[in-house]
């Protein structure tokens, strides 16, 4: 790499580390400031609060690193325009793609970090926060709740102890279940602990009974047990036994669908439409790369205003964007719409192309028989 090369590059480099961690951090500081109950109101420790939030990161970069490089692109051709460096080189011989290289490292290299985090880090982390979610909360019974006080712990599922006993115990245990408007079960229980048995967590209630009244049935069945267990992972994220939603499976999964199971039966689209999202989300990092090199890559000398064309670019960034996530919206209503996912992109691709080099020779002849016909 020349020294001209590796000066714009490192420029590049350091604008975009700088808009990537400046705009990650505000948004990450937003969603975290949404998961601050964990400390607040779920007892979980600062190391728990962090795994959660940190985990957010690689799909916030997905959708940041793209602006980024566009923002990047933008600064330093603007300010080697203001140092009236880009009319020098042009003055040289430079070509704008002889310009343009460094730049496509640059670029390159964030569709490489976009894809990464795409196709594996971010349902990587969806996963994990999955899990994480799922333990925290099912540890929501022996951290947080009060005695004497009735808890939700989940829609129509009331919780209520009397005091505590030795080792965690907890005595005097109320449980009602309406979550079942068909079948309502409330719980009585001298005494209940809860038992961790690998990655499951179990409240088991000691001589009690169990009351159920159906629906059109008059008498309630009452049944007395010595111990019973109750699967404390039903109050997670998600239970243990539920489907693993688009976001939280592997690319590689999505491409061998089982088509005889009920939740990709009945989310088909959606799975469709977050498979190729992965695929086309670096795409957007060498599109915006290339919308910001075309706004400032001609040579402009001080006098020339290059505001309106950084206001063209950032107005063709944030519409492509938004036409990207309605062309994904549309997929789970219209399979058709995957080839709208991709024609996106591609238009701002081949119109980025024209913005630098021109329009091609099959595109100019008609314009200029236009315009010596009505030059005559």
């Amino acid at each position: 790499m020349s020294i001209l090369n590796a000066y714009i590059f490192r420029s590049g480099l350091v604008a975009f580390l700088a808009a990537l961690f400046g705009l990650t951090g505000v948004i990450w500081v937003t969603q975290a400031l949404q998961q601050f109950d964990l400390l607040t109101t779920k007892g979980q420790t600062l190391l728990i609060f962090l795994a959660l939030t940190g985990l957010t990161l690689p799909s916030l970069i997905v959708i940041i690193a793209p602006l980024a490089v566009f923002f990047a692109v933008v600064f330093v051709l603007n300010r080697l325009n203001n140092d009236s460096e880009v009319v020098v080189l042009s003055a040289a011989g430079m070509s704008p793609a002889r310009l343009m290289r460094p730049f496509l490292i640059l670029i390159l290299s964030v569709m490489l970090l976009v894809g990464a985090m795409s196709l594996w880090a971010m349902p990587a982390s969806f996963l994990t926060i999955r899990n994480l979610l799922t333990e925290v909360r099912a540890d929501f019974i022996t951290r947080i709740i009060r005695e004497g006080q009735f808890v939700t712990l989940d829609q129509g599922f009331v919780f209520h102890y009397r005091e505590r006993g030795p080792n965690d115990s907890l005595k005097g245990i109320f449980i009602q279940d309406r979550r079942d408007p068909e079948r309502i079960n409330t719980y009585l229980a001298e005494l209940g602990q809860t038992i961790r048995r690998e990655k499951e967590n179990f409240l088991v209630l000691e001589k009690g009974s169990v009351q159920r009244q159906t629906r059109g049935q008059n008498d309630p069945a009452m049944v007395s047990f010595e111990r019973y267990a109750i699967d404390l992972s039903q109050f997670g994220a998600e239970s243990e036994g539920a489907p693993l939603r688009p976001r939280e499976r592997s690319t590689l999964s999505l491409f061998s669908l089982d088509p005889d199971e009920p939740f990709v039966k009945a989310n088909y689209g959606r799975l469709i439409a977050d498979l190729n999202d992965r695929f086309v989300n670096p795409l957007y990092a060498l599109v915006f790369g290339l919308i910001g090199f075309a706004a400032l890559g001609q040579p402009r000398t001080t006098r020339q205003g290059r505001g309106a064309a950084i206001a063209v670019a950032i107005a063709a960034v944030v519409v492509l964007r938004i036409a990207g996530f309605g062309a994904s919206a549309l997929i789970p209503k219209s399979l058709w719409a995957v080839w709208l996912v991709y024609l996106v992109p591609l238009a701002g691709f081949i119109g980025a192309l024209i913005g630098i080099f021109g329009s091609p020779s099959f595109l100019r002849r008609p314009a200029q028989r236009l315009s010596a016909a009505e030059a005559r």
